[in-house]
């Protein structure tokens, strides 16, 4: 099998693909968005009352974890629009890419550290993490993993998630 992983592209691996910054977390961000994912349910006291959640181990209230800080907007970016081609990747790293146009999602995994709180302010620092060739049913196949690092302002780490595509 010859290999979709060009140099160009394994010299790649570990550079930063993007960075963004948030614009500070306002409590009623959090609570928007506790209502919108235990909809029809309300969402747990912990994400929307001050004095419940100041009686919690986290002294006030909290995001729920899967909180997107960067849901409507960054409040700084240097991710250039490409276009939403399985080759995105590599053009925003500045590589030629593998050449292959089918992708589906490999999955992503998450693990978590400090909680975003009202006025935290978060960078994410996404990253090529590696690539991987297996052959599958349907032939060769490219697993391109991309890792995103989530710290808030004093440089705590919120999250760090992988996500993995894959491409054929």
């Amino acid at each position: 099998m010859t290999s979709f992983i060009s140099a160009g592209m394994a010299g790649a691996v570990g550079r930063t693909i993007s960075r963004r910054k948030s614009f500070p977390v306002a409590e009623s961000d959090i609570r928007r968005w506790a209502i919108a994912v235990y909809w029809p349910d309300p969402p747990p006291r912990l994400f929307w009352d001050a004095d419940y959640a100041a009686g919690t181990r986290h002294g006030g209230i909290v995001a729920p974890q899967e909180f997107n800080p960067f849901a409507w907007m960054p409040a700084e970016s240097d991710i250039v629009p490409v276009t939403d081609d399985a080759e995105r990747i590599e053009r925003m790293l500045g590589v030629e890419g593998p050449g292959l146009t089918f992708e589906l999602n490999g999955g992503r995994a998450a693990a978590y550290g400090a909680r975003i709180r009202p006025g935290d302010v978060i960078t994410a620092v996404s990253r090529l993490a590696g690539y991987t060739e297996k052959t599958g049913r349907l032939g060769p196949m490219l697993f391109t993993v991309t890792e995103d690092t989530w710290t808030n302002q004093i440089g705590a780490l919120v999250v760090r998630s992988q996500m993995t595509s894959i491409r054929y």
